[in-house]
């Protein structure tokens, strides 16, 4: 069954310009499908039209007959005064309202004995059971913490919550709805990892329709089965996730290049054969010009193949100064508190030259608050943070600022960074700013661009510790990925807040976990990090069932029994461990393939936490 259609689309603002020009697809019920693109290559726009707040300039959308839409990025008006709960409970309303006809129906047969009454209230009972009224108030408590809607957020007037936190309540409310086809516009980037994750078991197990807008990758490899490509405003179509887009796509390119490459010989090779009529022809024989004539036909239609064309990657590197001692970074008994509550306490760590550590937490843990005190922008409650004197350092805040929004990114340049304006334009031009543009006032820029161009000031410094707050965010994927270029060819010492898993696992060599004012130092790499959790998380609750369990009482007779169970036990651990050795032998075959090591790594977690389960059941029926 077809959920979507959407047939021959056409949108421009732009007059002779269509940022869709003939999109053309279906979506099956059930189907998880991304759309993927550079910025500005009308994926949001396609989203719009679907869900009616903008109309095509020609072509048509199908939605299947009682199938119900929900967009993310919308977040409609809501009556003055509703606290968030109203809006998590409006997504209900239909329930509410059985509610009420239920209730008025009982008070109608406590006075009148009439059987159709009877027979009402039976239907509408089981009407009201069967689509979840018995359930509301735990589903609203199920999604809210999910998608982490503490209680007093609950309370708060919708109006006054943030623009992340407003989407946040939106998608939740979506998911209530228990809305048939989801549109998600780029749905992390308000989320946390624990959210994140939660979102994905969710749309895993989701029955509806999925279309989602993402940049991030590791979500879209977990989540997405198909993928659709908008750059060139027609529908380009790929049978798998986004880490199978990429090696697809580069496939295709070489194949079309090769072709290409093919074409432009044989336009060659015609082209002299051409010639060699048309010049035997004029010795005599009239007739060779027509199959010259036939032949040039050919080679306009070769003429007429383009050249494919490369994604252009920007090219640019940090400046790094040579770090000379032993400690980049020192804290000590380092606290931290805004009115009852405590961020952080007491905290000692160091840094040395070249250690990449990724700062991770849930979203309010305190993880920019603890960037602002390492760059002496706050001040502690207790203790001290200490930076070696041959430090030099860089910092990208979350929230990028610039004194004078007014001026051109090329102004900004030559007043901040002191340099000529040959070097301010070839600047902006590696970090893809090129031609007019470099002369847009900086407060038109969106979140992403003034990112790049704060890096493109950085970059420019010789440094040895940079400091980054979620350096990812509302960056589209090409510019994630030239920022990881960029970042690959630095040597020296970063600390980093992110959300983006694939960014994490690709730089971290040790993360530090904040959580309830604690912070756990863990020297390895974000999938070490999560195979270790898990294994804590395993002991946990195997330690809690252990506790849970009555002693037993002993027994004569159970020995045999008991020495069998063991016995089983020890062959499931053998052969366990020897999974374990083969996944082992299998991350350094694929040491070069990150997503195979992400897939191996979450295997290894799952299986170590197997493990720690039979060592436990172990242990239990040896004593």
């Amino acid at each position: 069954m077809i959920d979507l259609s959407i047939r021959e689309l056409v949108k421009g603002f732009e007059v002779g310009t269509n940022i869709l020009d003939g999109v053309t697809f279906d979506v099956n019920a059930g189907e998880r499908v991304g759309i993927l693109g550079r910025n500005g290559c009308g994926k949001t726009t396609l989203f719009r039209i679907l869900s009616g707040e903008l109309s095509p300039d020609s072509g048509d959308v199908s939605i299947a007959a009682g199938r119900r839409l929900g967009l993310i990025s919308q977040i409609p008006v809501y009556p003055d005064g509703w606290t968030t709960e109203d809006v998590l409970r409006d997504a209900h309303r239909r329930l509410y309202d059985m509610e009420r006809a239920l209730a008025k129906l009982a008070e109608r047969m406590a006075e009148d004995d009439d059987p159709a009454l009877l027979r009402e209230y039976d239907r509408l009972s089981e009407d009201f059971r069967r689509l979840g009224g018995y359930d509301m108030e735990f589903e609203r408590n199920r999604v809210a913490n999910g998608l982490d809607i503490p209680a007093a957020m609950r309370a708060q007037p919708f109006e006054s919550l943030s623009g992340g936190e407003k989407t946040r309540v939106n998608l939740a409310r979506l998911i209530l709805e228990d809305t048939d086809i989801l549109l998600l516009d780029e749905p992390t980037n308000h989320l946390d990892l624990r959210a994140t994750e939660w979102l994905e078991d969710y749309l895993l197990h989701f029955r509806g329709t999925v279309l989602v807008i993402s940049h991030d990758r590791y979500f879209l490899d977990r989540v997405v089965q198909r993928s659709i490509d908008l750059s060139t405003g027609r529908a380009e179509f790929y049978s798998g996730n986004y880490s199978f887009y990429v090696v697809e796509r580069q496939r295709r390119f070489e194949e079309q290049l090769k072709q290409y490459e093919k074409d432009q010989a044989k336009l060659r090779q015609l082209q002299e054969a051409a010639e060699k009529l048309h010049l035997w022809a004029f010795m005599g024989n009239d007739k060779l010009h027509k199959r010259a004539f036939s032949i040039e036909k050919r080679m306009e239609r070769l003429e007429a193949t383009e050249k494919p064309a490369a994604e252009r990657r920007l090219h640019a590197r940090f400046s790094e100064h040579e770090f000379r001692g032993d400690e980049v970074l020192a804290l000590e008994g380092l606290s931290k508190s805004y009115g009852e509550r405590t961020l952080f306490h007491d905290l000692s760590l160091t840094v040395t030259g070249g250690e990449r550590i990724a700062l991770i937490g849930d979203n309010g843990a305190g993880k920019t608050s603890f960037l602002r005190l390492v760059m002496n922008e706050e001040t502690p409650d207790a203790g001290w943070v200490r930076r070696g004197p041959a430090v030099r350092t860089a910092y990208l805040p979350q929230l990028v600022r610039f004194d004078a929004p007014e001026r051109s990114m090329v102004d900004t340049m030559l007043y901040e960074c002191r340099c000529t304006p040959q070097q301010a334009r070839d600047r902006l031009g590696a970090y893809g700013f090129r031609g007019e543009d470099v002369f847009k006032s900086v407060d038109a820029l969106s979140g992403g661009e003034r990112a790049r161009l704060r890096l493109c000031m950085l970059m420019g410094s010789e440094i040895n510790f940079l400091v980054l707050d979620e350096p990812t965010n509302h960056l589209d994927i090409t510019s994630r990925e030239w920022i990881e270029d960029a970042l690959s060819d630095y040597g020296e010492a970063l600390l980093f807040v992110s959300h983006d898993r694939y960014f994490i696992e690709k730089f971290a060599t040790r993360i530090w976990a904040l959580a309830d004012g604690a912070l756990t130092d863990f020297r390895g790499t974000f999938a070490e990090f999560r195979a270790y959790r898990a294994r804590q998380e395993s002991l946990t609750q195997a330690a809690r069932q252990a506790g849970r369990k009555k002693e037993p009482k002993p027994r004569r007779k159970g020995a045999p029994n008991a020495a069998r169970q063991l016995a089983r036990i020890e062959r499931d651990i053998e052969r366990a461990e020897a999974r374990m050795e083969a996944l082992d032998a299998a991350c350094e075959q694929n040491a070069s393939d990150y997503q195979k090591l992400m897939e191996l790594d979450a295997q290894k977690a799952a299986l170590q936490a197997e493990l720690d389960a039979l060592y436990q059941q172990w242990e239990a029926m040896a004593e």
